[in-house]
């Protein structure tokens, strides 16, 4: 499974970005996805995740309100809406998968990542 995220970019302080992540291979609907980010001297750190059906979602309190995790299933695509950013969502973001198919929050727990998307919020 390769994951390839894209979306990223610089936006002000109260603006919006539209991430997204394509996935190849096969049996994408059989896999849980996460967004996890990582800012400069930082852990990396789970945002958000959606399970198999795109049913059951999961979010960091950091973005609870404000991010949106989706997936498409025929596209092979997750993706995260992210609203009212903040400068302290200025991060390379990641997303990954997990054949466990069940939202999980520690990055070890995933099996297949994306090479990561910056995104940059101005104050």
């Amino acid at each position: 499974v390769q994951l390839q995220a894209s979306g990223g970019g610089l936006v002000q302080a109260g603006g919006s970005l539209k991430l997204a992540c394509a996935a190849s291979g096969p049996s994408f609907s059989n896999y849980a996805l996460g967004w996890f980010r990582q800012a400069p001297g930082k852990e990396r750190e789970f945002v958000a995740g959606i399970g198999r059906s795109g049913g059951s979602t999961y979010y960091a309190e950091s973005v609870k309100g404000r991010f949106t995790v989706s997936r498409d299933n025929a596209k092979k695509t997750v993706y995260l809406q992210m609203n009212s950013l903040k400068p302290e969502d200025t991060a390379v973001y990641y997303c990954a998968a997990n054949f466990g198919g069940v939202i999980l929050l520690g990055r070890y727990d995933y099996d297949y990542w994306g090479q990561g998307t910056q995104v940059t919020v101005s104050s």
